[in-house]
């Protein structure tokens, strides 16, 4: 990941804001971006040098969005 994180997690946010209410990683989605505003809120706001909690929410980002897709492409094929 680059040194300046904060274009890989606005990228982020806007994909998690679009998982669907009806998808069950919705929740688990809502959490994750609450805590990435908050980061990012940092890093803006307090020149804070992101730390391995703000990796850790970009990976467990990814993982969400990656299993919203797989669950949206089983439920289509259904």
């Amino acid at each position: 990941m680059d040194e300046n994180p904060v274009p890989l997690i606005r990228l982020l946010l806007a994909r998690l804001e679009r998982i669907s209410a009806d998808s069950i990683w919705a929740h688990r989605a809502s959490g994750v971006r609450g805590r990435l505003l908050r980061e990012m809120e940092k890093i803006e706001t307090n020149h804070y040098i992101p730390t391995d909690e703000t990796y850790k929410l970009v990976n467990a980002s990814f993982h969400i969005l990656e299993k919203a897709v797989r669950e949206k492409i089983r439920t289509n094929k259904k």
